[in-house]
């Protein structure tokens, strides 16, 4: 059975952006060493999933990229969960409409790699709440935002996870790998 990865960049007090919605402060401490760490883990995916508006930030951005990410979030078969959204015209893009957790349990019995869930903050509590996540895969950046919108919202029963791998890299940021172990 495939598992669910969520991979996020995290501040030390735990927000995905900030207050104002930036997420600026992520790039100030991705090297070369983080960067090829993320490529791997985007390429490691045999699908991407995520949010309508993740897709249509991801959309907009990654078709002219140049950036070491573009080649597998370009290639790299996508998943998109709306009820709204009418088409996706990303290329190996696709809307799903119907049910996130139904959805999630039959990809997951599809043979291949893990599926790789790219946040929005939205779309990530959402997976979390439903107990769809497998495997966290959180880079902690070495800065304090002090607000902004957190990784983990309106989780209704607390989790039990796993620290399974660590990585530090020189510029202070940290890799932290968590497996689900239970939901309470």
């Amino acid at each position: 059975m495939r598992k669910v990865v969520l991979k996020m960049d995290v501040s030390l007090d735990g927000f995905v952006n900030a207050q104002d919605g930036s997420i600026d402060w992520i790039f100030d401490t991705v090297d070369e060493e983080l960067e090829a760490c993320i490529t791997e883990i985007l390429w490691q995916a045999d699908v991407h999933i995520m949010g309508k508006m993740t897709y249509h930030d991801m959309a907009e951005h990654w078709p002219s990229s140049t950036s070491k990410y573009a080649p597998p979030m370009n290639e790299i078969p996508k998943v998109i969960f709306s009820k709204t959204l009418k088409e996706a015209d990303w290329q190996s893009s696709r809307v799903v409409k119907s049910d996130l957790t139904d959805e999630i349990l039959r990809m997951k019995q599809e043979p291949g790699q893990y599926i790789l869930a790219h946040g929005g903050a939205a779309f990530a509590q959402s997976l979390s709440r439903l107990g769809l996540v497998d495997e966290y895969r959180l880079i902690v950046h070495p800065v304090v935002l002090g607000g902004g919108m957190p990784i983990f919202k309106n989780i209704s029963d607390r989790m039990k996870l796993k620290l399974t791998d660590t990585r530090v890299f020189e510029t202070g940021a940290i890799l932290l790998t968590y497996r689900t172990v239970q939901v309470f």
